[in-house]
């Protein structure tokens, strides 16, 4: 069976949660470096910065099956104040769902880190499947990365209801189609 025919099968478990292994932190970039760099070409080399070089960035690795397949990364801005970026599913992967999970787990973290709000900026294409999720648009479309993007915001949930949803995402859910 092929990657591609292995997983477009629903039932595939998704997992999500902090890649904290150099091994998990790698995959993470890969799949970054993937999508951003060789999919998307909207960075030339490397969609590395300084917010990788932050220690209290959270990076966030999705699985499908155990097998890395997409990721996102999450920071505080200033108190209360999160930012979400660099969604990024492979894409054989991308007809299991697996960016929802990988959305629910960044909102959850940030939740769980004590945040009230999470801001994003979504490129247009994918602005409806963020309201699907519970994101409101938050501004103008406004250039980021050399692209249009809509800033968007949602609530966060409290610490304990955070926490535990990001265990759930971690534990896994099942992929359908």
């Amino acid at each position: 069976m092929t990657l591609s025919e292995a997983t477009r099968t629903a039932g595939a478990l998704l997992t999500c949660g902090p890649a904290r292994s150099a091994a998990e932190i790698a995959d993470h970039h890969a799949i970054r470096h993937q999508v951003f760099v060789v999919e998307q070409a909207i960075f030339a080399d490397a969609d590395v910065d300084v917010r990788d070089d932050d220690s209290a960035t959270i990076r966030v690795l999705g699985r499908c099956d155990g097998a890395a397949a997409g990721s996102v990364r999450l920071y505080e801005l200033e108190r209360g104040l999160w930012q979400g970026d660099r969604l990024a599913v492979l894409p054989d992967y991308r007809v299991l769902g697996l960016g929802a999970p990988l959305v629910r787990c960044a909102v959850a973290l940030a939740g769980a880190h004590g945040g009230s709000t999470m801001i994003a900026h979504i490129q247009l294409p994918n602005v409806g499947f963020f309201r699907r999720l519970g994101w409101r648009v938050a501004g103008d479309v406004e250039s980021y990365a050399g692209l249009p993007h809509q800033p968007m915001s949602i609530g966060l949930p409290r610490p304990t209801v955070g926490a535990r949803v990001a265990e759930d995402l971690r534990t896994g859910v099942t992929a359908s189609r």
